[in-house]
């Protein structure tokens, strides 16, 4: 039981002494004996034990003075208390002193062995925790970039660029599919940056009304317009010497464009109302899920502030182009949801996970977590199994397709859906277009065109 691990035994009488080291050492600990606590101090000195086992009454320094005096040499021994004189108040100061256990004399052999057996159970789960804490810090160091969590090699290359481009003030744009995490890159650009201990500015473009954006930006003086009853500081210097994360600026009209690029270039805002400018020390980091180079062409973004965002571009791979993220991501959101919702899911079963794996996510990470969390509503046990992920099974099959044509997906979601109607409806048509809210005619268009196979249950 002991496996060579060594146990001060703290005894004024030798017979007790004598009788504790043969039982332990017949338990495979190895034993050192001390007839108070100040020889227990001594020896502490230069020795280290796994466990003590201190007796409450001795002479020179009792049992209770050895254990608050001794906190900083036992290091991580575990002390157990004995007394035949300890009453349950004695018990409980000692258990707030940093006692592990109380042992009643007299006492059987039994139970002093068992008090050590749940003392190294108890160890070991430390133990297990640390190398836990050790693994997950390791994770996070490897796979993390601010509050984001990847082992994807794209993903991993996202992260290189931003920790370098997080050292300098030069203009980013991230890319990527609504849901890749694009606004936790900017948030970790600007906390691995110089400025981390100056604002960040967060806003999404096209959520302001076109005509509040100037204002919202850089300000107005009171008066500027109704209902400007005093003066208002904008978002750049709300920003100023921090950084402003300005989300989907593919969505900002054509006429705040060029107000943008000038502060991009001049480092100045003008606030409405005003004939002075402010200069401010902004670094920009924009974002959106839009093709800007298109939105050019179409005229509907400017050429000059396209390449004045676009110095340090960061594009985000969707979550189906990176499925190696997926089990990471999953642990992350089960642990992040345990401690939120008061629940203790421990995993997911392996069939559940290759339906994720199979997924197309076009939600990306933001549907991925809020498909976790779901699920870990709907769970009956701490495993999430198939069944607590409804639906996505049929949703895996229509992802099958892998191309990038609209139409193309169309056909493959609307033949899937047509062939579940008619399956559900026992090859019934009528009632098929019924559910499906389409003509009769064009669900008999649409059964020839996509080769649907209607089969009736027999």
């Amino acid at each position: 039981m002991g496996m060579g691990k060594s146990v001060l035994v703290l005894d004024d009488e030798p017979n007790m002494r004598h009788m504790l080291s043969m039982l332990l050492q017949k338990a495979g600990y190895e034993v050192t004996g001390a007839e108070n606590g100040r020889e227990g101090l001594d020896l502490l000195e230069s020795h280290v034990f796994d466990f003590i086992l201190c007796d409450i009454k001795m002479p020179v320094m009792d049992g209770m003075a050895f254990l608050k005096g001794s906190e900083q040499a036992r290091g991580g021994a575990t002390l157990i208390m004995m007394s035949a004189f300890g009453a349950i108040d004695t018990a409980i100061e000692a258990m707030k002193s940093g006692a592990y256990d109380f042992i009643s004399k007299p006492f059987k052999t039994d139970e002093v062995l068992l008090a050590l057996k749940k003392a190294e159970e108890r160890e070991s789960l430390r133990s297990e925790n640390k190398q836990l804490k050790a693994q997950i810090r390791q994770v996070k160091d490897e796979y993390q970039f601010g509050s984001m969590l990847a082992r994807s090699k794209p993903m991993r290359r996202v992260f290189s660029l931003a920790e370098k481009v997080a050292r300098f003030d030069t203009t980013v744009l991230i890319t990527g599919e609504s849901g890749t995490g694009k606004e936790l890159v900017a948030r970790g650009i600007h906390f691995s940056s110089a400025r981390a201990d100056e604002n960040l500015v967060i806003e999404n473009c096209g959520c302001i009304p076109e005509n509040l954006l100037e204002s919202v930006f850089f300000g107005h003086r009171k008066g500027a317009f109704t209902g400007a009853d005093q003066n208002r500081k904008g978002l750049f210097e709300e920003a100023d010497r921090g950084t402003i994360f300005l989300d989907e600026i593919g969505d900002l009209p054509l006429n705040l464009q060029v107000k943008l690029l000038r502060v991009l270039q001049e480092g100045e805002v003008r606030p409405l109302g005003s004939d002075k400018t402010i200069q401010v020390d902004v670094r920009v980091v924009a974002a959106t899920a839009k093709d800007l180079a298109h939105e050019v062409e179409e005229g509907n973004f400017r050429e000059d502030l396209f390449y004045r965002l676009n110095v340090l571009p960061l594009h985000l791979p969707s979550l189906k182009r990176r499925p190696a993220d997926i089990p990471l991501l999953c642990d992350h959101f089960i642990a992040k949801l345990n401690e939120k919702m008061g629940m203790n899911i421990t995993a997911i079963a392996k069939p559940a996970l290759k339906l994720l794996l199979k997924h197309v996510w076009p939600g990306n990470v933001r549907e991925l977590e809020n498909t976790i969390e779901r699920a870990m509503v709907l769970a009956e046990s701490d495993i999430l199994g198939v069944d607590d992920f409804p639906g996505l099974g049929r949703s895996a099959e229509v992802g099958l397709f892998n191309g990038y044509s609209l139409k193309e997906a169309k056909v493959v979601w609307e033949k899937s859906l047509i062939e579940k109607t008619l399956k559900e409806c026992n090859g019934n048509r009528s009632r098929a277009a019924e559910m499906l809210e389409i003509s009769y005619p064009s669900l008999l268009n649409k059964i020839k065109d996509y080769g649907v196979q209607v089969r009736k249950d027999s």
